[in-house]
């Protein structure tokens, strides 16, 4: 099987423990319809990664706050959403403007569009996107610091928000894990210190949320939504009542993508 097709079914197998809790390796077997060999490998690289925690005859879940905070995790989730939210975000960003991107793997989809949007500064904590932008001559690019974070694959702490209030850019795009008609959250501390800062350098705000993350909340608030200046989520809006559409129309712009 490719690369794809196994990252397909290790993305098949955390979902249907997310939901059981537990599951054994012959029932992974059974579902993926492949050797038990293979489903034992999936699940060493799945607790490698930290998805999951294997124990003798089968497999758990790990915690919500844990798994979701995973990059491994994130990048296998809702792509083509993500895909279509960061094109239509992309419309938002012009030549010449200076933009800062946080360490969410929508953000990372953006990051991909954005070269044809040149002339840029680019300012980012994420890794990832600052490969991405080495060797473009039309992209000033400016890392921020801070203490490494192998979950995030990006620089977060003290350093790297000493660094953010040192700056002003044109406009801030960043994810987060959860929102409801109200609020934005995430789970974790750091990260949540991190965005904010991110969020008050910026003169224009963008949340990019696919629907997954819309009617939910988790431990940290981050900020009303009314303080961003859009939101753009994914097309596939079946799971929104009309009701939490409505109530977010009333407190910004909500821009929908479509293709996801």
């Amino acid at each position: 099987m490719t690369t794809t097709g196994a990252e397909a079914r290790r993305q098949m197998i955390t979902e249907h423990v997310l939901h059981h809790g537990t599951a054994s390796g012959a029932e992974l077997a059974e579902l993926t319809r492949v050797s038990l060999m293979t489903v034992h490998r999936d699940l060493d690289e799945l607790a490698r990664r930290g998805v999951l925690r294997r124990f003798r005859g089968g497999v758990s879940a790990l915690p919500s706050t844990v798994f979701e905070s995973n990059l491994d995790y994130r990048l296998g989730v809702n792509t083509a959403e993500k895909e279509a939210i960061a094109k239509t975000a992309a419309d938002l960003v012009e030549p010449g403007m200076s933009v800062m991107l946080d360490d969410s793997t929508t953000a990372l989809a953006l990051a991909r569009l954005l070269v044809e949007h040149a002339p840029l500064t680019v300012v980012t904590n994420a890794r990832r996107v600052i490969d991405l932008f080495v060797g473009h001559e039309d992209i000033r690019l400016i890392s921020l610091g801070g203490e490494y974070s192998h979950t995030h694959d990006s620089f977060l702490g003290v350093p790297c928000l000493e660094a953010i209030e040192a700056l002003s850019v044109d406009m801030v795009l960043v994810s987060t894990s959860a929102m409801d008609a109200r609020m934005t959250y995430h789970q974790e501390q750091d990260v949540v210190l991190v965005k904010r800062a991110m969020l008050a350098s910026g003169t224009r705000k963008v949340l990019l949320m696919d629907r997954t993350k819309l009617a939910r909340t988790a431990l940290h608030r981050l900020a009303p939504v009314e303080d961003f200046d859009h939101l753009v989520v994914d097309g596939v809006l079946d799971g929104l009542s009309g009701e939490l559409l409505t109530a977010l129309k009333e407190r910004t712009d909500v821009r929908v993508a479509v293709g996801g």
